[in-house]
């Protein structure tokens, strides 16, 4: 048994049966495997595996066309071990046991198994449970591919019985090894003119397979193709995204950091690959919002209401109008003073809440509506800040127990600068008050302040 169907395993070859470009150019040794050299060049993990003849389970990670079936394949084929192979796509639990009772019987007779899981990351997590006894007693070696990230698809079990092998994507020169190849098999030049070549491999994505795919169409081709008639063929590719997946994460988090890093460019990049991607415009919107509070903050107190009102426009207007609206706030928060400040100040006191417990705040400052909390002292001295003379009493607002925190500490951005020198003011108010009566004068107070 090697997989689900295995009359599509071998088929017989004959003059009448297609193989795809892409199959008829998989490599057969670790070598011919294009843009994966920090795997397979001599000394690295897969080539090690190979040569020692010790293969331990794996789970092998990268996009798709990097080479994860390939890779499998070959060291399958070096193994000498059983080869099966299932996908995640279509097996369950029942293909799974009849997989693990098959190993259990040709390991009674000296044999072993190596099982390759396409799209592991498909298995639900009680599924990937199945895998634990038959991997702990040796009974299979498992080698699984995943495009997403097994550190949220996999169970923690799982992956402590095996290595992850992260694969990356085909940068531009493993894809122009590639479409070589591709000639060198075909015999010919691929009918492209230079630009038409640039762009192929631009639209390639660091995908092998869709490369050799539209090679194999270029080929078909009479005459030579510019870079019109090959986006005539080509039509538009959709991005890898996957609102759900690695890419959704991995590009909010981009955004994000460029709009931190004051980057409008970058930000706007990164806006534009989400929106391409299909990303709702409604779940950045919610971000961008989080990030006019989160990072930029009170240095520029309207960057918060810029958002929601790009929010609240989009709603109106959909897309792509309202594409327009959000790219607008994007760049302001771009291009806004950055602060953590209160963000900083609000974890902290929120730390501090946590440490004290259900302290009572003073006395002075609570309501007493009824007769007996003025006897106990509620209310008792409290003084109303805007009938001072300068509408600031400096009072303790704070648990006697505690005494005076301090959380906020302003940065010298923005409009943050205006509010440090009012924190600066009503602190000198503020000991001045609990100084002695020489040293409370208004005139004083107002020349320090600047007033």
């Amino acid at each position: 048994m090697s997989s689900l169907f295995p009359e599509f395993d071998n088929p017989p070859v004959t003059a009448s049966v297609f193989r795809p470009l892409a199959d008829r150019l998989r490599p057969i040794a670790l070598a011919e495997v294009a843009g994966q050299e920090h795997l397979t060049a001599p000394g690295m993990p897969l080539q090690r595996m190979v040569a020692s003849g010790q293969f331990a389970s794996t789970i092998l990670w990268g996009p798709p066309g990097c080479g994860k079936t390939t890779l499998a394949r070959i060291v399958a084929q070096q193994s000498g071990l059983h080869f099966e192979q299932l996908s995640a796509i279509f097996a369950g639990v029942k293909d799974l046991k009849a997989v693990f009772q098959a190993a259990r019987d040709r390991r009674r007779t000296g044999g072993q198994t190596l099982l390759f899981v396409d799209e592991i990351h498909r298995f639900m997590k009680s599924q990937q449970d199945a895998f634990l006894p038959v991997l702990e007693d040796g009974t299979i070696v498992l080698i699984g591919a995943t495009t997403e990230n097994p550190s949220f698809e996999l169970n923690a079990a799982l992956l402590s019985r095996c290595q992850v092998l992260v694969l990356k994507r085909l940068s531009e020169d493993a894809i122009e090894a590639l479409l070589q190849r591709a000639e060198a098999a075909e015999e010919k030049p691929l009918p492209l003119s230079d630009r038409a070549r640039e762009i192929l491999t631009t639209l390639a994505d660091g995908d092998g397979r869709y490369a050799l795919s539209m090679a194999e169409q270029v080929f078909a081709q009479s005459e030579t193709l510019d870079a019109r008639d090959l986006m005539a063929i080509a039509q538009r590719r959709a991005p890898l995204y996957d609102r759900q997946g690695d890419a959704h994460y991995n590009l909010i988090s981009a955004l994000h950091k460029s709009v931190r890093g004051s980057d409008p460019d970058a930000a706007l990049y990164w806006f534009s690959r989400m929106l391409e991607g299909g990303e709702d415009p409604r779940f950045i919107a919610r971000r961008m919002v989080r990030m006019a509070s989160e990072d930029i903050g009170l240095a520029d107190p309207q960057a918060l209401p810029q958002c929601v009102a790009a929010w609240e426009a989009y709603e109106r207007l959909g897309s792509p109008e309202g594409d327009l609206v959000l790219a607008q706030a994007l760049v302001y928060l771009a291009t806004a003073p950055k602060s953590t400040a209160v963000y900083s100040a609000f974890n902290r006191a929120r730390q501090k809440a946590k440490e004290t417990g259900s302290l009572m705040p003073p006395k002075c400052i609570l309501n007493a509506p009824t007769q007996l909390m003025k006897r106990e002292g509620y209310g008792g001295g409290y003084v109303y800040d805007p009938d001072t003379p300068e509408s600031f009493s400096g009072q303790n607002y704070f648990p006697e127990e505690t005494g005076r925190l301090s959380f906020y500490a302003p940065v010298r951005r923005g409009f943050e600068r205006e509010i440090e020198k009012r924190l600066v003011y009503w602190a000198k108010l503020r000991a001045r008050k609990h100084a002695k009566p020489a040293d409370t004068t208004s005139d004083a107070i107002a020349e320090d302040s600047g007033e």
